[in-house]
This record gives C-alpha cells, structure tokens and sequence, in this order.
C-alpha cells in the first residue's frame, strides 16, 4: 500500500469511530481490513497500531483542534471534516516521519474525496494555523 492509500484507511476505519462505541473498535478494525484486497500481515498490523495511536491522543488533538478553529466548536464541525483533522493534527504533531506540509497537503486532498465543497479550505485554514 502507498503511504496515500494507508492515510485513507486510517480516515475511513477513523471515522467509523464516532458511530460506534469505544469496546466495538477493535471489531469494527477487524471488519473493516478483513474487507480490503487481502491485506499482508504487516499491512493489518500497521493500520491497526497506526488508528489506536491516533485514538489514544484524541482528547490532546481536539484540544488542539478546538484552539486552532476560533469561532468552531468540534460537535458543529461536520464528521468528515473533524476526522480529516484530527488524522491530520495527529502526522502534525506525533508523527516525525510525516512533515508538515504533507499533512497538510494529504488532508486538503482527502477534503477533495470526502468532503464538501467547502471542506478544503476549511482544512487548509484550520492547519495553516498549526504549522
């Protein structure tokens, strides 16, 4: 998998999160890579480890999030678009191997797929404050 299609997955299984309770998170992981074209071992290992480090710094990245979007709070934000910047926030900030503008770049092109017209400079404005 390129590093684009595995930050997609992350997105996807991270957005299933708001729709299910923390206990169904490792079966939702389970169902939603058992559903990929037959992932390697390393490869469902990978996405596994890499969505429950973003899980587990969740509160520490809507924190940021809410410092970084004056004027928006996180439950008026739509799903798609808080999900892109909390995967977002999280290369940002945790991830030394991902620089800044790739994250940035990576999430207004996730904006693009997933989002709504408007979700692109949305995302760009809100990052553009955290680089």
């Amino acid at each position: 998998m390129t590093r684009r299609e595995i930050r997609e997955h992350i997105f996807l299984m991270l957005f299933r999160k708001d729709f299910h309770e923390v206990n169904e998170l490792s079966e939702q992981i389970k169902m939603y890579i058992g559903d990929l074209e037959e992932p390697s071992a390393e490869e469902h290992l990978y996405l596994a480890n890499r969505l429950y480090s973003v899980v587990e710094r969740l509160e520490e990245i809507d924190v940021i999030i809410s410092e970084a979007s004056s004027g928006w709070k996180l439950n008026r934000m739509g799903k798609v678009d808080l999900t892109i910047l909390r995967l977002a926030v999280f290369e940002m900030r945790f991830d030394d191997e991902i620089p800044v503008k790739v994250a940035i770049n990576e999430a207004v092109e996730l904006a693009k797929t997933f989002g709504g017209d408007d979700s692109p400079a949305f995302i760009n404005g809100v990052l553009a404050k955290l680089a």
